[in-house]
C-alpha cells in the first residue's frame, strides 16, 4: 500500500471518530421525528426527552475530540551538531545513505534504552518536514557500532517507508480514543459522586431528626455516559485493530532494512542485545543510579547514567541469560512492535549473507566526550532538586547510603525499647537483658507478626520470636559498627552490597555472639566483648 493510499486510510479512520458522533445524533433525530410522525400523546414528548438525554452526552464527546499536540521525549535540549559529535553524525549520514533516505535533521540524546524518529510532517504526512533521530545514551552503552548501525537503518527504513508522515494521524485516533472514552467515564463517576453526596445529605439530616435514613443508592447514574463509552470504545477496538497490522508489517519491513545494512547476525544480535540491555538498565537505576536519593545523595557528574557500563561489565552471565530468554508475545494486544522472539527468528532464518558476526569498536567511541554527553544528559533529565543533591563517589555513595537506611530501619527496635522501658542503643538492651531475660519475648512480641505467628503460643511462640529479634539486634549492631568505623558497607556491581569488617575472622564471631543472645538461656557477654570492648 502505498504512502497516499496509507495516508487516506488513517484520514477516513480519523474522521470515523467524528462521524460516530455525527450518526448517532442523526438517529436521535430521526427518532424523534419518527415519533412525531407515527404516534400520539405524551409518549413523543417522552422519547423527544430521552433523546436529548442521550444526545447531551454525545456532543460533550464530540467536543472531546480536540487532542492538543505531545511534547518531544525528554532529552538533551539542544541540537546534537555536526561540531559537537562529528563521528556519530557522520555513522547516521552513512547508514540514511544505504538505506536510501534523508539523513534527519537533528539528533536528540536521551536517558532510554531506545532509538526513534519523527518526522513534522504535513498534509496528512504527504509533504516532509522536519525529521529528528532520538538516540538513547543507555542504549550506546550497551551496542558495539555495528549493532548501532543496525539499529539505525531500522529507524531509517520507518522513513524510507514514509512510516513517520503517517505516524501523527494514527497517534492522533489512539489519543482522541483514550481521552473521549476516559471523560465519559469520568462524566459517569462524577454524577453518581454528586448524588451519592446528595442521598448522604439527605440521609444525615433524618438520622439527626430521629428518623430512619434511606438507603443509599445510585447505579443508574452516569448510564448514558457509560453507554457513549461503550460505543466509542467499540470503535475504538476497531481502529486499533485496523492500524495494527499496518504498524507491524512496517517494524517488520524496517528489520529487512537493518540486515541489510549490518549484516543478519548483528541485526539480530541487536535486538538481543537491546532486550538485555533494557533489564539491565531498569536494575540499575533502581538499586544502583537512585539508591542514595532519599539520603539526598547521587553519584558524581556523569554517573547517574553512565554507571551502567560497569554494570553491564560485571554481570555478563546475566545479560547472556537475557539474551536469549525473548518475549514471544507483545508488550500488549496493540503494540505496535511484534513479539522479540519473532523478529529475531524472521531475521535469523534469512539466508546467511556471509558476513558474520562482524566485531566493532563499543557505540559510545563514536561521541568526541562520553562523558561530557552524559553529564549534558544530568542536566536536562534531572530535576533542579535531584541536581541539588550531594554528589559522591559510588564507593561512598553506596556506604552512606545503606548506613541511614538501616539506621532508619533500627528504629522499630529502638522503638519497643522504649516500650519496654530499656535505654534504645545495644549496649542498654544487654544490660536490660542480663536484669530481665523474658524481656526479649517482651521485645519481639511488638515487631510485626505472621497469622501463623500470632496464633502461636509458649514454645511455638519463641521459636517464631528467635529470628525476629537475632534480625533486630543484628541491626543495633550494625549501626554500632559502621558509627566506630569497625565495619563498611562496600559496593559490589556483581552482587549486593556487603557488610565488611576491619577484622577478620568477625563475622563468624558475631554469628556465634547472636545465636548465644536468643538462646534460651541467653548470654549477653560474648557479644559485649566483640561489639562493645
Amino acid at each position: 500500500m502505498g504512502a497516499s493510499l496509507r495516508a487516506l486510510r488513517a484520514l477516513v479512520l480519523l474522521a470515523g471518530f467524528h462521524l460516530l458522533g455525527v450518526v448517532l445524533l442523526a438517529a436521535l433525530v430521526g427518532a424523534d421525528f419518527a415519533a412525531f410522525t407515527w404516534l400520539r400523546g405524551p409518549v413523543v414528548y417522552d422519547i423527544v426527552i430521552f433523546s436529548v438525554v442521550l444526545a447531551i452526552p454525545i456532543v460533550c464527546g464530540m467536543f472531546m475530540l480536540r487532542t492538543p499536540k505531545g511534547e518531544p521525549p525528554a532529552g538533551i535540549t539542544v541540537t546534537v551538531t555536526d561540531a559537537q559529535e562529528p563521528a556519530l553524525w557522520e555513522a547516521v549520514r552513512d547508514v540514511a545513505r544505504q538505506v536510501g533516505t534523508r539523513a534527519p535533521d537533528e539528533i536528540v540524546l536521551t536517558e532510554a534504552v531506545n532509538a526513534a524518529v519523527s518526522e513534522d510532517s504535513s498534509l496528512l504526512g504527504l509533504r516532509p518536514g522536519t525529521r529528528r533521530l532520538y538516540l538513547g545514551l543507555p542504549l550506546m552503552m550497551g551496542l558495539d557500532e555495528m549493532q548501532l548501525s543496525a539499529v539505525l537503518a531500522h529507524e531509517m527504513g520507518h522513513y524510507a517507508n514514509f512510516d513517520t508522515r503517517l505516524t501523527p494521524l494514527i497517534a492522533r485516533g489512539r489519543a482522541q480514543l483514550i481521552r473521549t472514552v476516559a471523560h465519559f467515564h469520568e462524566r459517569a463517576a462524577s454524577k453518581q459522586a454528586k448524588e451519592r453526596e446528595r442521598q448522604e445529605k439527605h440521609a444525615a439530616k433524618r438520622r439527626a431528626k430521629g428518623r430512619r435514613a434511606t438507603m443509599i443508592d445510585a447505579p443508574g447514574l452516569g448510564a448514558t455516559y457509560r453507554g457513549m463509552a461503550k460505543i466509542y470504545t467499540a470503535y475504538g477496538n476497531f481502529y486499533l485493530r485496523a492500524t495494527l497490522a499496518t504498524s507491524r508489517r512496517q517494524e517488520l519491513a524496517a528489520d529487512l532494512a537493518s540486515v541489510r545494512v549490518a549484516g543478519r547476525d548483528s541485526a539480530a544480535s541487536a535486538l538481543r542485545e537491546i532486550n538485555a540491555l533494557d533489564s539491565a538498565h531498569d536494575f540499575y537505576m533502581a538499586s544502583y543510579a537512585t539508591l542514595g536519593v532519599n539520603a539526598g545523595l547521587l553519584p558524581r557528574p556523569g554517573q547517574v547514567f553512565g554507571g551502567l557500563r560497569r554494570l553491564l561489565d560485571a554481570r555478563s552471565d546475566e545479560l547472556e541469560k537475557l539474551r536469549q530468554e525473548l518475549s514471544t508475545e507483545p508488550a500488549s494486544p496493540y503494540d505496535s512492535h511484534p513479539a522479540l522472539a519473532e523478529r529475531v527468528a524472521r531475521i535469523e532464518a534469512l539466508p546467511d549473507d556471509g558476513r558474520g558476526r562482524e566485531t566493532a569498536r563499543p557505540a559510545l567511541e563514536l561521541l568526541a566526550d562520553a562523558d561530557a554527553a552524559l553529564a549534558a544528559l544530568e542536566q536536562a533529565v534531572l530535576s533542579p532538586q535531584a541536581l541539588a543533591f550531594k554528589r559522591l563517589d559510588w564507593e561512598d555513595l553506596v556506604h552512606e547510603s545503606m548506613t541511614l537506611y538501616v539506621g532508619q530501619g533500627a528504629e522499630e527496635i529502638r522503638e519497643a525499647l522504649s516500650a519496654e522501658g530499656a535505654g534504645p542503643d545495644l549496649a542498654t538492651l544487654l544490660d536490660a537483658i542480663d536484669a530481665d531475660p523474658a524481656l526479649r519475648w517482651r521485645i519481639a512480641d511488638r515487631f510485626p507478626k505472621s497469622e501463623q505467628a500470632a496464633a502461636a503460643t509458649g514454645r511455638a511462640a519463641r521459636e517464631f520470636a528467635r529470628p525476629a529479634l537475632r534480625r533486630a539486634v543484628n541491626q543495633l549492631v550494625t549501626v554500632e559498627l559502621t558509627a566506630r568505623g569497625a565495619a563498611r558497607w562496600q559496593l559490589s556491581w556483581s552482587d549486593s552490597a556487603a557488610l565488611r569488617f576491619a577484622t577478620d575472622g568477625f563475622e563468624e564471631q558475631l554469628e556465634l555472639a547472636l545465636d548465644a543472645l536468643v538462646a534460651d538461656r541467653p548470654g549477653t557477654e560474648p557479644l559485649r566483648k566483640l561489639v562493645l570492648a
